[in-house]
């Protein structure tokens, strides 16, 4: 035999080596099911294909407001826990209250946050949404403490009108708009505003969006990084809204040196004064800030203009509570006061967030063996708490499938089974601002407007969700 002969037999040794040393890492932990106990064995479950498992399948595009076939088709197999290889990871899927919330109220104690490699590769590895342990409890302890103090400004709810009304002026001659595109741009130009103090006109606001649509569509990309390929752009985006948030803080300490005392009242200028952060997490804080004031806001502005578009009583007695707190007011602005008299809006939101499920699951591990019930968690595995799975099922939520913000008359325990913003230590700390925004604009929009929704629309989960056509709406104006 000759030398390509056996330079060939050594290739195909290392290849079918290769698939088998892969297989067997897959399947592995397939062996250890009893667990070492009678009493608490793995969910039940499948694994799927060598590397991949069932990710491909778990992450099918769907309608948001369903929980999928994959589920569907698991949970009706193995139960609302079962075990998966999901991410290239063994993993427990969960679509059980009181598992989720169990998940959620034990955070760095048996579980942690522990998404995929490449998001921390977008994100930055001091980025809030990725930290763990002290790391996270330092920086969210901050991040708790700017917000309680933005919220005490009357500018920040003066400016969320203000930019509303700004919107909804732009569409004087109009008689359809593409809301998603309209909602985005106004929780843009709320969020620079608050954060860095730039109104929508400065050339940095629009320099600003611009890498942050990269951004955004490298954050759900396949996490590839080759030059040209949304992953690469998201991570040079990222490089350059970082770079343009610094020359801001530069800019921002030279007037101090020369002006003295600033007159910018932004979240900036408070973080500014933090001295438990770095300057790379100042950047990093800047950088979530407006990640999660941009997308998640304009997305639940979004699933509320949808839903309240097909149910017209929910539509009368929305506009009924704003105009009985607009008649008690000549032209001034909205306060804390009329905010808190929004009784019904805050039905209205949560409902959006139940039946819309803008956040579908997190990423979690279990940080040692978890018993929970007849189940054990191994150590290791990966966890995903599924709220989309709890908010959708209706031994939980009755006529599950309907949108119906009279359901929460009642608060009782709201906490475990409505959970759009995540739980425990980890819920988004910026959740209440997020609803003064669309509480704001709903105010002025259902008193202006009355809109039909285009015929086809659909939010699609992705898992990350959009409007399958922009949710293009058909407007009315109100004669009254």
């Amino acid at each position: 035999m000759g030398e390509e002969g056996s330079l060939l037999i050594i290739i195909i040794t290392l290849v079918i080596s290769f698939v088998i040393g892969i297989t067997l890492n897959h399947f592995w932990p397939l062996f250890f099911n009893n667990y070492g106990t009678t009493l608490h064995v793995i969910p039940k479950g499948t694994f799927g294909w060598p590397l991949l498992g069932e990710t491909l399948s778990f992450l099918k595009p769907h309608p948001s407001n369903s929980i999928g076939t994959f589920l569907q088709q698991h949970c009706s197999r193995y139960g609302k826990v079962f075990k998966s290889h999901l991410f290239f990871s063994p993993t427990v899927v969960s679509c059980d209250q009181d598992l989720n919330y169990f998940i959620l109220q034990n955070e760095d104690k048996l579980f942690q946050c522990s998404y995929p490699k490449p998001i921390h590769g977008i994100l930055g590895k001091v980025s809030l949404l990725v930290a763990v342990g002290d790391t996270h409890k330092r920086l969210r302890n901050v991040s708790l403490s700017l917000i309680s103090t933005i919220k005490s400004k009357p500018e920040f709810i003066n400016d969320v009108e203000t930019l509303a009304l700004q919107i909804l002026q732009s569409w004087k001659d109009k008689d359809q708009v593409r809301y998603w595109e309209e909602a985005r741009k106004f929780s843009f130009n709320v969020i620079v505003k608050q954060v860095l103090g730039l109104t929508p006109d400065n050339p940095q606001s629009a320099l600003i969006l611009q890498d942050f649509l990269a951004f955004m569509r490298g954050l759900i990309s396949l996490p590839l990084y080759i030059p040209g390929t949304p992953y690469a752009r998201a991570v040079q985006a990222r490089s350059r809204i970082s770079s343009t948030i610094k020359a801001i803080i530069e800019e921002r300490r030279r007037k101090h040196v020369v002006d003295g005392d600033s007159k910018n009242n932004d979240f900036l200028e408070i973080l500014l004064c933090v001295d438990t952060l770095s300057e790379e997490e100042k950047v990093s804080f800047v950088l979530d800030s407006l990640l999660g004031g941009y997308e998640t806001t304009s997305l639940l502005m979004a699933m509320v203009v949808f839903f309240i578009g097909q149910s017209q009583t929910a539509f009368d007695q929305l506009k009924e509570e704003h105009d009985n707190i607009r008649s008690t007011k000549e032209k001034e602005l909205l306060n804390w006061e009329d905010y808190q008299k929004m009784d019904f809006t805050q039905k209205v939101i949560n409902e959006a967030l139940r039946y819309g499920n803008v956040v579908k699951f997190v990423h979690r591990k279990a940080l040692k063996d978890v018993k929970f019930k007849d189940y054990v968690i191994p150590a290791g595995w990966k966890v995903l708490p599924v709220f989309s799975a709890v908010h959708l099922d209706p031994s939980v939520h009755p006529n599950a499938l309907h949108f119906n913000p009279w359901r929460w008359e009642s608060d009782e325990q709201i906490s475990k089974k409505l959970t759009p913003f995540g739980g425990g230590s980890r819920c988004c700390p910026g959740f209440e601002l997020a609803k003064v925004e669309v509480a704001f604009f709903l105010h002025h929009l259902v008193q202006k407007y009355r809109w039909e929704v285009e015929e086809g629309e659909q939010p699609i989960a992705y898992p990350y969700v959009e409007f399958k056509n922009g949710l293009t709406i058909r407007l009315h104006q109100n004669s009254t």
